[in-house]
């Protein structure tokens, strides 16, 4: 099996190089899958009925997007074919095929998709995936020693935490197997006895209004102001226009009736982009203030049953006050299952352990 791995890879890096972003995607997706060719081999030297499958053979077809791959919907049909196969199936993660036949991989931590999207195909009770911590913790652990592990979520709640910063679990990995309402089990691979943590669509709020606290750097604000831009039709889809040109995707947006907030990873903006796009609001949107603020962290404050508890966000905003960390700006999601604080990056740390105190070890009376 090593002499076939090692040829193949020759092979591929010998392969036709003059479309770059396919050919580092094919190198790309060979470790994986060489390395399910190899574990299939092992286990049937084990004594195992295991069987190597190729993505391409079980109809796995994705999108042209190197990188960035979404599966097509006839893949789900064409993947529950697998259920007539005996034994073992050893499937490799994190690629699939376009309809010309080529490789295409999803975007990072790729696996966990694969992962669901076998699981919706097969039609699944359970989709277990399995990583190197023993459950989904209440608050990032180089934060907070020791904090609660959480052992159930829902959806919504996973989503939002891994959006913030959670990387146990890839955020986009969740959406196949909650379209097909098949739970996910996370558990450690080093210690499979351990109970991991369920994600589900509905669950029982027995644990407080708060079921987990993320937080992420390297966010920048626009601040827009002008007087009476609620009465202005049209302000906010010419202010996202102006974005959109630039080719920038925003992240949240508070506004009020004279002024507007746009959130946006910092990154995306050099000091050219950044000093044009204040230009254009300005001139093409008469606005009487742009600013921009670097160095911002968000700090999400997730749990489906905060809808239903009253002083939520009074606790959250005084557990930081009381703590002396600034609040730069509040934005609760639609959906009320998280809260977002937006605080200096120098205070992040300090921002979540307040939190984390306030809902997690403190003992209401």
């Amino acid at each position: 099996m090593i002499d076939q791995i090692r040829a193949d890879l020759l092979r591929l890096l010998q392969s036709d190089q003059q479309n770059p972003e396919r050919f580092i995607d094919a190198v790309k997706a060979s470790g994986e899958d060489n390395n399910a060719k190899l574990v299939a081999a092992y286990f049937r030297h084990r004594g195992a009925d295991a069987h190597y499958v190729n993505p391409k053979d079980a109809g796995l077809f994705v999108t042209s997007e190197p990188g960035n791959a979404q599966v097509l919907p006839e893949s789900y049909d064409h993947l529950f074919r697998l259920r007539q196969r005996q034994g073992i199936i050893v499937f490799p993660g994190f690629f699939g095929f376009n309809k010309e036949g080529e490789v295409i991989t999803f975007s990072r931590s790729g696996s966990d998709i694969t992962g669901s999207i076998l699981a919706n195909g097969l039609k699944a009770e359970l989709y277990e995936n399995f990583t190197d911590v023993d459950a989904v913790y209440s608050v990032n652990p180089s934060i907070v020693s020791n904090p609660k592990e959480i052992r159930e979520l829902t959806y919504r709640e996973m989503r939002e935490l891994s959006y913030a910063g959670f990387s146990v679990f890839h955020d986009e990995a969740l959406i196949p197997a909650y379209r097909a309402n098949i739970p996910v089990q996370i558990k450690n691979t080093n210690n499979p006895a351990a109970e991991g943590t369920r994600v589900v669509t509905k669950r029982d709020n027995t644990n407080g209004p708060v079921v987990g606290i993320a937080s992420d750097s390297g966010f920048c604000s626009i601040y827009i102001g002008k007087y009476l831009m609620n009465r202005e039709v049209g302000f906010g889809r010419r202010v996202l226009q102006i974005l959109e040109d630039d080719g920038l995707t925003y992240e949240h947006i508070p506004s009020g009736i004279d002024d507007m907030t746009i959130i946006l990873r910092q990154d995306q903006m050099d000091e050219a982009i950044e000093k044009r796009i204040i230009q254009r609001i300005k001139e093409e949107l008469d606005a009487d203030e742009v600013a921009v603020e670097h160095n911002i962290a968000l700090i999400m404050v997730v749990g489906e049953a905060m809808r239903h508890n009253v002083g939520t966000t009074a606790r959250a905003a005084k557990a930081l006050s009381d703590a002396h960390v600034n609040i730069e700006m509040i934005n609760q999601g639609s959906s009320e299952v998280s809260m977002m604080f937006g605080v200096k990056e120098a205070q992040e740390k300090q921002a979540v352990r307040a939190l984390y105190q306030e809902f997690f070890a403190k003992v209401l009376v």
